[in-house]
């Protein structure tokens, strides 16, 4: 389901909301204006007999195997070359952009907030983009 903002957009998932909890992924307008403009969601969302059709006509192992592609094809590799990998950076670039905890709680589709705090939990190169930041006044 679309929520639409004067700048974010708000999706929920259909199949956690039938399950009562409602995680949600907010989107800049300029990315939902490009998914209405190459997929009609926006439009379809208003019309009782689309608004339920997937976007893309793949399952969700075919996505897999696309986005696995295009990261082999941009040398992305090791655990971060995985759907996993993909979640822990959103996750901590959520973090490293000072995104408040709830939000990333919400964006993540977390029931508590102890689920979430993994993601600020970082070290190596993650932890030391932390501290630059810190030192830089940022």
């Amino acid at each position: 389901m679309l929520s639409m903002s004067n700048q974010v957009h708000r999706t929920e998932d259909f199949e956690a909301t039938q399950a009562g909890f409602h995680p949600t992924n907010s989107l800049p307008l300029q990315i939902m204006s490009e998914f209405e403009r190459q997929f009609g969601i926006g439009t379809a969302r208003l019309d009782p007999q689309l608004r339920n059709r997937p976007i893309w006509p793949w399952s969700r192992t075919t996505a897999w195997r696309l986005i696995k592609t295009i990261m082999a094809t941009a040398n992305i590799v090791g655990l971060a070359a995985s759907p996993k990998g993909l979640r822990h950076t959103f996750g901590v670039s959520a973090f490293q952009s000072n995104v408040p905890p709830h939000l990333v709680q919400r964006w993540l589709g977390h029931a508590s907030l102890r689920t979430t705090a993994i993601y600020a939990e970082v070290s190596g190169e993650e932890e030391r983009q932390f501290a630059a930041r810190m030192w830089d006044g940022q």
